[in-house]
């Protein structure tokens, strides 16, 4: 629809200093000559765009304006307010709880109904976890490298990197940057990162590739496994892989199969259920499963 085009580019106007009108078309997928009908309408809206001709030129919006808040529907307010609910749940300051009495003030009679969202990124470490977030923002805002402790199942490192983003992925937090020990580009979990701390600056220029976070990328599976989990477990099963990671057996009980990426991952994951689950394969897991077995009996005995 026409209407969402023009919501589009003004959002793109909005969110960047300069672009051009075959980008624009590119980018919804139009011909450049409806882009430059779309920007007559906006500018006969009253948003002040401006087009200069030739190299360097491009369309972009005048220094100084603010869009109305008007263009926003009851339902997007609350989803903007949802998510500065979400942040502010792991702020380190007031920021996104004065930025949400900003957005509110004066308009209350525009923001409809009860809030329906509610969004805690902070898990159990949140006392822990703030500091972080706050201290990782501002290095990425200020261009400098953060220099920590990491603690990582091959040992503890002292690390420095250049931040560039800060991910909620998989329950966690992580930052992504630029590893100067590994000379490449890696990802960190918070929760094993200790006394943070701000280096230097370092240099902008770098080319940052976006982070792959599929699945596929982080855990790449290679270890086939199948278990029998007692019914009871079922829910679990359900929360962590979903309704369709395994089948009912004949004696009912539930027959799992996956790809796992890590043997060390797997053998703390099955052990967590106790004598509620069998690992029938990788029979290298059964192995080492009835090894630490043996060795608990001696020890509790």
């Amino acid at each position: 629809m026409k209407i969402d085009r023009l919501i589009g580019i003004l959002s793109v106007l909005l969110q960047e200093e300069k672009t051009t009108a075959p980008k624009l078309a590119e980018q919804f997928e139009v011909s450049k000559r409806t882009i430059n009908r779309d920007i007559e309408d906006l500018c006969k809206a009253g948003i002040p765009i401006k087009t200069v001709q030739g190299t360097g030129g491009g369309i972009s919006i005048m220094d100084g304006y603010r869009i109305d808040r008007t263009i926003l529907t009851s339902k997007d307010m609350q989803m903007i307010l949802a998510g500065l609910r979400s942040l502010d749940s792991v702020s380190g300051n007031s920021y996104y709880g004065r930025l949400m009495e900003k957005i509110q003030a004066g308009s209350s009679e525009f923001i409809s109904g009860r809030d329906s969202i509610l969004i805690d990124l902070s898990s159990w470490y949140r006392e822990t976890l703030a500091p972080k977030i706050e201290t990782i923002q501002d290095a990425i805002g200020l261009k400098k490298t953060i220099r920590f402790r990491y603690y990582s199942p091959g040992g503890d490192t002292e690390r420095e990197i250049e931040p560039y983003y800060l991910i909620f992925k998989w329950t966690s937090w992580y930052v992504y940057g630029y590893c100067l020990l590994r000379n490449d580009f890696r990802m960190f979990k918070l929760n094993r990162m200790d006394n943070i701390r701000h280096i230097g600056p370092f240099d902008a220029n770098r080319e940052v590739p976006l982070p792959d976070l599929s699945n596929e990328k982080i855990f790449p599976g290679g270890i086939k496994v199948k278990a029998l989990f007692e019914p009871d477990q079922k829910w679990r099963l359900v929360e962590e892989y979903g309704p369709s990671c395994f089948t009912e057996s004949d004696d009912g009980r539930l027959l799992f199969t996956a790809d796992y990426t890590d043997m060390e991952n797997l053998i703390t994951w099955l052990l967590t259920f106790g004598d509620k689950a069998e690992v029938l394969e990788p029979k290298e897991a059964r192995e080492i499963i009835a090894g630490m077995v043996q060795k608990m009996t001696i020890m509790y005995k």
